[in-house]
């Protein structure tokens, strides 16, 4: 069967044939075309992704996308895909989707309204919200001790706003320094150019476990604006969503999602062998059923 034939069946399988097929087919057929998928990953967004060497990403994301990708080649009748690894920032992530630099971001991007009129989210499979990582013995216990103090962020992050936005609203005078990813935000506190660092609570405990002092680091404050994650694939493209989708909820049905969770969110994992030690959260259990790829906002 041709690449077109192909895709075009694989439309009406999935239930979007009532769709045009050059929309249907977008992505599928540039990946059928050029016999390569294009996923991205983030170097340091510990335990969903991550470097353990040169070019080598790992961590539950990666895993995920590894079977979106199965899936994609199932779907095409391609077991000889290649696969072709970018990694991307806080701040470019977006706009190379959207450019179709890459094709598929599972990585550690909230869901929310404003990034939703930009680009598609899966089914969402974590949720996440911010605090802040400090150094031991700061005497920094909840967000009012951050009063006119440096907190790091990540460029392009929620993470960024929520807490730029509680300072205004509370009259913190809080100043931000953006780092371009998480590992250079984090070594904007360990060098003493922020006394604390605003990320996603689950990225704290990562980037604390795998710091060379871990003892020296606190993760501290209320949680704010909880968020959800999800795969990030571009907009107008309803059979690329249908099968990362489908995965995923297969994934989730079945009981595979569950146990990919626990080998990284509640056993050792490397390079350390650190347990971060997170059960899943009631709200991600709830969605092993609701299937929800709806924002928080």
């Amino acid at each position: 069967m041709g690449i077109v034939k192909r895709i075009t069946a694989a439309c009406f399988a999935i239930g979007v044939a009532a769709v045009a097929p050059d929309l249907c087919a977008q992505t599928l057929k540039k990946i059928a075309q050029t016999n390569t998928i294009t996923v991205s990953y983030r170097e340091s967004a510990v335990p969903f992704s991550y470097l353990l060497t040169p070019h080598k990403p790992a961590g539950f994301s990666v895993d995920l996308t590894e079977a979106i990708i199965d899936a994609v080649r199932k779907q095409l009748g391609r077991p000889e895909l290649h696969v072709a690894y970018l990694p991307v920032t806080g701040q470019n992530r977006i706009p190379l989707l959207v450019n179709g630099t890459y094709d598929l971001g599972c990585g550690s991007t909230t869901n929310n309204a404003a990034r939703g009129k930009e680009v598609a989210f899966s089914i969402s499979f974590f949720f996440a919200g911010t605090r802040v990582l400090v150094k031991r013995g700061s005497g920094i216990a909840n967000y009012g001790d951050l009063a006119h103090k440096r907190v790091a962020t990540v460029a392009g992050s929620t993470n960024q706003k929520v807490i730029e936005q509680y300072g205004q609203e509370h009259g913190l005078g809080i100043e931000t320094v953006a780092g371009k990813d998480y590992g250079d935000a984090l070594q904007l506190l360990l060098a003493d150019r922020a006394e604390a660092l605003a990320l996603d609570d689950i990225l704290l405990y990562g980037l604390k476990a795998n710091a060379s002092d871990p003892a020296s680091l606190e993760v501290v404050g209320d949680t704010l604006q909880v968020e959800p994650y999800g795969c990030m694939v571009r907009k107008d493209d309803p059979a690329f969503k249908q099968l990362v989708d489908t995965t995923i909820a297969r994934m989730m049905k079945s009981g595979e999602f569950t146990r990919l969770y626990e080998k990284w969110f509640e056993q050792p994992i490397p390079p350390k062998g650190i347990t971060l030690g997170m059960p899943m959260s009631e709200r991600l259990r709830a969605n092993l059923s609701a299937l929800s790829d709806k924002p928080e906002r």
